[in-house]
Formats: structure tokens, sequence, C-alpha cells
């Protein structure tokens, strides 16, 4: 297949992995949902399923729908990404522009769906959540290893399937996922793909979902007039689902060579 029906492929995946992954934090978590408050093991499963639809959706790319993937069959010592698809820079940077393009598109699709939900939420945190991660105990360095191990277990893993088909297909990738969610995501909500995060991150700076803040008028109390709060996407986190995930993709890599 040509570079650019891998482009089309990724990117679309991309865009529906994030948009239901976003779509069930965003039911969860906004004011106004009907799926407010359904627990973490619910956006668990959410996520899961919304990887399966991905995966569906970009197999004829090998459905890669994340860089740390990508990154991972590299190291792995492949020839292919995909049938037809030869590993060279070239091709590599086109699956991380798909990758990064649909993570973006999709996170836009969700805040869509929501619109309404997102207008009547007043915390930002949440409203922040629905695009990114978060650490709940902010320690950079063991927010990375977290993120290395969940990415280690999803790319060594899925490079396993190739070596033990079960016929589950994109099933078993989207058990997995609800796997390292149930049992790693609690530390920094488990990103395990810097698409995910960075694509996303850029929509919530760009698009808008800060609240209106009532502000004082004159002198002596506190006013109508209102004004929109300042929005803060926490760019000084953003580097954590970027490193952690391709530290723990290239490594799974490499010990897929060795054990595989």
């Amino acid at each position: 297949m040509s570079l650019g029906e891998v482009f089309v492929s990724e990117t679309l995946g991309t865009a529906i992995l994030i948009l239901l992954g976003a779509g069930v934090v965003a039911n969860v978590l906004l004011a106004k949902s009907k799926g407010k408050d359904g627990g973490f093991l619910l956006i668990n499963f959410g996520w899961g399923f919304a990887v399966m639809a991905g995966v569906f959706v970009a197999y004829k790319s090998g459905a890669h729908l994340n860089p740390a993937v990508t990154l991972g069959i590299l190291a792995s010592g492949a020839d292919t990404y995909a049938p037809d698809v030869q590993i060279t820079f070239g091709s590599t940077l086109v699956y991380f522009a798909g990758e990064f393009l649909g993570a973006f598109l999709g996170a836009c699709a969700a805040f869509l769906t929501y619109r309404k939900q997102f207008e009547a939420e007043e915390d930002a945190g949440k409203k922040l959540a629905v695009f990114s991660t978060g650490p709940e105990v902010r320690s950079p360095l063991w927010n990375v290893v977290t993120e290395v191990v969940g990415t280690f277990v999803l790319v060594f893993v899925v490079l396993s399937f190739g070596k033990t088909p079960t016929g589950l297909g994109p099933l078993a990738v989207a058990l997995l996922v609800v796997g390292i969610g149930a049992s790693l995501g609690g530390p920094t909500g488990y990103a395990i793909n810097p698409a995910r995060d960075l694509g996303p991150r850029i929509a919530h700076a760009l698009l808008p979902v800060q609240h209106k803040a009532t502000v004082a008028v004159g002198v002596g109390g506190p006013g109508t007039a209102s004004a929109r709060a300042a929005k803060d996407s926490d760019w000084g986190y953003a580097w954590v689902p970027v490193v952690g995930p391709i530290i723990g993709g290239v490594l799974a890599g490499l010990v897929a060579q060795i054990v595989f």
C-alpha cells in the first residue's frame, strides 16, 4: 500500500480511538452527563473498546495508532510495519503524522459531542482530564517509570500476538488495554501512547474549553460581569506521557527481538 494510504488509515483509526476514549472520560467526569460518576473501571473498558474500534478501522496500515507501537516494531528488528509497508525513515514519519493528527481530530470531535457538558462543568481539571492524562501524585521521575512499565506491557504483549495467533485480533488488544488500565493505570491515568496525550492536549489548548468566572464590578462587592477563566493545559507535565511511552515502546521492541 502507498504511504498516503498509511497516513489516511492511521489518521482515521487514531481519530476513532481518541473520540471514543476521550468520550468515555467526558461521560464519566463532566457535569450534566448521563454517565457521570461511572467510575474508573468504566473508563478502562471504554478505552479498551475504543482501541478495538480504532484497530478495525486502521487494519490496512497494521493499526499502530500509537508512536510507541511504531517504535516498538522498529526496535524489534522487523522488516515491515504492515504488509507491503517497508520500515524506512519516511514511512516512520508518515505513521507518526497520522497518529498525532488523528489524535488531535478525535479530541476535537469528542469536544463537539460534549459541548454542552463542557459548558456546564466548572472544574477546569475535569475538562483537561478529558483531553490528557495527569498524575495522582506528581513526581515526574516516578510518573515516567509508570508510563514506561505500562507501555512496555502494551507493546511487548502486542508483539507477542504475532507469534502466538489466537484469532481474537482486535478484541485481544482491547482486553489488554482494559487490563493495563485496571492494573497499572492508577498513578498516571495510563497514557501509554504519546499521540493519545499530546494531540488532545494541543486540542485543549486551542479549543474554547475554559469556563466563565464571575468578576467583581466596581467597588465594594461582586458584580454580574463574567470573564473567561485562565486555561491551563499543564504543559509542565506534557513531556512525561510522551517520553515514558517512547522509552517503554523501544524497550519492549528490543526485548521482543531477543525473546521472540
